[in-house]
């Protein structure tokens, strides 16, 4: 019975994360890319690391060449993100993850969410990916089967590296005045070499976030991953590299922000209308839409109209491509079709890495149980 009851589980966590993601998918692989440099060191870091060392490669990482801002990249395409259900009650705005940007490698989601009360995400499992949670207004639980527990709120990150397997809820704080939580979610692919790690979690309080004020308070950003106006941020969060930026811009304010040449980059822009500049081509982008920047180039430029009525503010991501296939069902992201049936069949007999899941249930997400 107990297994009839966990495969169910599966299957709904499965169907809750993402519906078009399904068995016809298992067979399809993502594009893959040139081997780089970084990736063969972080496969030799992971053979000699243990579950207590940080796995991941540096967040700045180290160059010879130093970052400039010569030549912006083009934008390969933007699109608006359009707003769906998600988990049991959520609203969700969703851009990568969807037929317009299936994997942007190392992207494999990108959720911008809004959870009312009585609404969360229960518990589920994960396998071989990282998620990395960004509260842009009220608070959120979360509670796994290894015992970890807490909160994040407005301005918190939350970074989990699911590794080899994890099973945790995630449920919003009931607001007073009713109000939804909402946040960004980003689903980041591991590398192959670190898919069967330990677990992690890492907690980045919004006070741990360097804030960088330029062009006379006209541009603020907040440096929570990466390096902007010569600002470095915590070290020690994802495991694949990440960059993280978070801009506001008054009217007459102007971006030009570097980026680690060969990395994948995208904007997803929160409010206002920003313009993004390449050349002699400018592209005004309006609230909730991802913006798709070409690989080549060392740099995005943005502005805002000095006559504009209101700030923009956008979050700049970019991150280190992985040269290998992505094969995706549901909460579980590895690299072929047998790893995914390998997880599958783990999760429901509780084992390599899922063994905490028998008899296990959150307690935050039993306010779900109706």
């Amino acid at each position: 019975m107990k297994l009839i009851l966990s495969i169910l589980v599966c299957i709904a966590a499965i169907a809750v994360y993402h519906q078009d993601y399904m068995l016809s998918r298992l067979s399809q692989l993502t594009r893959t890319i040139t081997p780089t440099k970084a990736t063969s060191q972080l496969t030799k870091s992971a053979a000699m690391s243990s579950s207590t060392t940080f796995a991941g490669l540096p967040v700045i990482p180290p160059t010879d060449e130093p970052l400039t801002t010569i030549n912006p990249r083009k934008i390969a395409k933007t699109f608006l993100a359009i707003e769906q259900s998600e988990g049991a009650g959520a609203r969700v705005r969703r851009s990568i993850g969807t037929p317009r940007l299936r994997n942007f490698s190392p992207f494999l989601m990108l959720d911008h969410f809004a959870i009312p009360p009585g609404a969360g995400f229960p518990d589920h499992p994960h396998r071989g990916q990282e998620t990395i949670t960004y509260l842009l207004d009220g608070a959120v639980d979360h509670e796994d089967f290894a015992g970890n527990k807490g909160t994040i709120e407005k301005g918190d990150l939350q970074f989990m590296t699911a590794g080899r397997g994890i099973v945790h809820a995630e449920m919003p704080r009931q607001n007073v005045d009713g109000a939804p939580n909402v946040g960004m979610q980003l689903w980041v692919d591991l590398p192959k070499a670190l898919k069967f790690c330990e677990p992690r979690y890492r907690d980045l309080r919004a006070k741990e976030i360097p804030e960088v004020n330029v062009q006379d308070g006209k541009v603020k950003v907040k440096v929570i991953s990466g390096r902007s106006y010569g600002t470095d941020s915590v070290k020690e969060l994802a495991y694949t590299p990440v960059w993280l930026l978070d801009f506001t811009v008054q009217p007459g304010g102007k971006v030009e922000q570097a980026l680690p040449k060969g990395w994948n980059a995208f904007a997803y822009t929160l409010s206002g209308n920003t313009i993004f500049n390449s050349g002699n081509e400018s592209r005004p982008v309006e609230q909730y839409h991802n913006v798709v920047f070409e690989q080549g180039g060392d740099s995005i430029t943005a502005s805002v109209e000095e006559g504009a009525e209101t700030e923009s503010r956008f979050i700049l991501v970019a991150g280190l491509p992985l040269d290998q296939p992505v094969v995706q069902y549901g909460p579980f992201v590895l690299t072929s079709r047998d790893e995914v049936m390998q997880a599958m069949m783990d999760y429901q007999g509780f084992s390599n890495g899922f063994e905490r899941a028998q008899d296990w249930e959150s307690e935050i997400g039993k306010t779900m149980v109706h």
